[in-house]
């Protein structure tokens, strides 16, 4: 549920970081020695030359590549942007710490586990609405758990985890017959 929206976010928040959502803030490197501007990135810069001065060769290096990255981005993708930065502004300081620290977790990933979880993220998001409301459910049931009862249950996965396809079917009968049997 929060991955839906949290791509379009990280995208934003990493554009405000960079100050490229306002365009004008987005300035190409020193021209002694920097990479060659595009006509519309040279206009960016004279039109913010003093704030491009300020910047180390890091900082105008990064807001350049968020400029690009952003410019590379569909209207929709864009859209989603603005609204989820929208959004991110409108959160009490709390939620936005949470958010902050989320994100930073998030990067800290490494590239490989970023994709797995957006890949899992996107087959859920493919499940029939009625499946995913059950495996949401679950999860809050989950969460409402004592501690000790967490642990049994994330030990019983883990047990599950290690069978082999066929243990795994011959619990799943074992588990119907039992239930048929109440």
């Amino acid at each position: 549920m929060v991955l839906r929206w949290l791509t379009p976010l990280i995208v934003g928040l990493t554009l405000l970081a960079g100050g490229v959502l306002d365009p004008t803030w987005g300035q190409p490197p020193d021209p002694r020695g920097g990479e060659r501007l595009r006509p519309e990135e040279r206009a960016i810069v004279d039109r913010n030359r003093e704030r491009w001065e300020r910047m180390t060769p890091e900082e105008r290096a990064h807001v350049l590549e968020n400029y690009r990255h952003w410019k590379t981005l569909t209207p929709e993708e864009r859209s989603a942007a603005r609204e989820n930065l929208r959004r991110f502004r409108a959160m009490p300081p709390a939620d936005k710490t949470r958010v902050l620290e989320d994100l930073q977790r998030w990067n800290e990933l490494p590239e490989a586990r970023r994709q797995e979880l957006q890949h899992d993220y996107d087959r859920f998001q493919r499940l029939p609405p009625e499946r995913r409301e059950r495996i949401l459910q679950r999860y809050r049931q989950y969460q409402a758990l004592p501690a000790e009862e967490k642990d049994r249950v994330m030990r019983n996965w883990e047990r599950w985890q290690k069978m082999t396809p066929d243990e795994r079917r011959e619990m799943r009968e074992r588990l119907h017959r039992e239930r048929g049997s109440r």
